[in-house]
């Protein structure tokens, strides 16, 4: 090869430090407020968090003393299996038999570190370069994160408020395209708490198994419901998905575990297969004593489960009415997970404070900053003229916290 055929690449100095590819991953927006929340709070200031999906209890004591008696064990002190400890991915696999009434064996389980790395796990197993996900919106912030990092594309499906948070077959229909090659569904939603019903998720199965598209389901709320709204899995309507649908969960939700890290995905086994080999070279088996609270956490009392579900839902009667009350904002009424999603449009387009607010991402940043009140703004979410409160907070600070929003709006 001569000097001149040789390929032409720009000098290092001039190239960035980043990579393209990661360089591109915009950060946890949920985090971000909450990073700024918790540092504004050690600077001294009161600021009250909505920010952060995280129950603001302790992780129930049974699921502690298992983890307290399995730290001493020399086996835990080891690799175990990558794909997760045999009794835990039994535990797992029951679960998800108990909600999909199928079967599932425990060869279909993948324990990973937290649902995060199972939602990217599952993208990067699924997906290929030109691919495209139908990605109902408002969305949780890694979705479209983890499709672009397997060098897939999302196509976001808005559903407003008048629509509570739920598209239609559709809307949904119409974005599809001969590169679709999945849809997300994620019921309780996060960040909306819209549920899905049986006939709702059931129409969105047949239609995907109509049109051979995969199914990720969502299910790490699922324990999470109100007003004697059912969770209902898409698997248990339209069972003939089995073998085109992956099921993410974990325990960080319902058992007040967010800081463990254990979650999973559930498949067809040559799909969990896939995963777990690509696992094996990115983390390896998750904490042990991790699992074995796990364990615990799927096959004991569900006691603790309840008494925070009913202080959820005490909470967000509490945050709905409070809320409907402020000026500008449109509030649907969650009946799943711990967020309330306002729709604020009818607050934009003014001064506050001499400040001018013309999208969420300026509303939340003037409450903070003037009421010392920490949300997520809707941009975040594909949604933007909203805003996201989580209440997953203490009964005082929630209502202090939006009478703060109330009293700074009202100006």
């Amino acid at each position: 090869m001569t000097t001149d055929d040789a390929p032409q690449t720009a000098p290092s100095s001039q190239r960035s430090r980043i990579s393209t590819r990661v360089g591109a991953i915009a950060p946890s927006a949920t985090l971000a407020v909450d990073a700024t929340a918790k540092e504004l709070k050690a600077a001294g200031r009161p600021v009250i968090g909505f920010g952060a999906g995280e129950p603001d209890f302790p992780t129930p004591a049974h699921i502690v003393e298992a983890a307290i008696e399995a730290a001493p064990e020399p086996a835990n002190h080891r690799y175990s299996p990558g794909a997760g400890q045999p009794a835990l991915r039994q535990a797992i696999a029951d679960s998800v038999s108990e909600t999909s009434q199928l079967p599932v064996e425990p060869a279909q389980v993948l324990v990973t570190n937290g649902g995060k790395q199972a939602v990217y796990q599952t993208f990067a197993t699924l997906l290929d370069p030109g691919d495209e996900v139908l990605l109902p919106a408002p969305y949780w912030t890694t979705y479209p994160e983890a499709i672009r990092l397997a060098g897939a594309r999302e196509v976001a499906v808005l559903a407003g408020s008048d629509q509570g948070y739920l598209p239609t077959i559709e809307q949904l229909e119409a974005a599809r395209t001969d590169a679709t090659r999945a849809v997300v569904i994620c019921s309780p939603s996060n960040p909306t708490g819209a549920v899905m019903t049986a006939e709702q998720i059931g129409e969105l199965g047949r239609w995907a198994h109509r049109n051979g598209l995969w199914v990720i389901t969502d299910e790490i709320y699922q324990h999470l419901t109100y007003d004697g709204v059912p969770f209902v899995s898409v698997l248990s309507q339209v069972p003939e998905l089995a073998e085109t649908t992956v099921v993410l969960g974990g325990v960080a939700k319902t058992f007040a575990m967010t800081g463990w890290r254990v979650g999973w995905m559930v498949g067809p086994q040559d799909v969990i297969a896939a995963a777990s080999n690509l696992q094996s070279h990115l983390t390896s088996n998750v904490n042990n004593i991790a699992q074995h609270a796990a364990i615990a956490a799927l096959t004991g009392p569900m006691d603790a489960v309840e008494e925070m579900r009913t202080a959820f839902d005490r909470r967000r009667r509490t945050i709905v009415e409070k809320l409907s009350a402020v000026s500008g904002f449109t509030v649907p009424t969650p009946t799943g997970a711990f967020y309330v999603f306002p729709d604020v449009t009818g607050a934009l387009g003014r001064e506050i404070r001499g400040r001018r607010v013309e999208t969420s991402t300026d509303l939340a940043t003037v409450v903070l900053e003037e009421a010392e009140v920490a949300a997520v703004p809707g941009e975040a979410f594909g949604a933007p003229g909203h805003l996201r409160f989580s209440y997953a907070l203490n009964d005082a600070d929630l209502a202090e916290g939006i009478d703060r929003v109330a009293s700074l709006l009202a100006e």
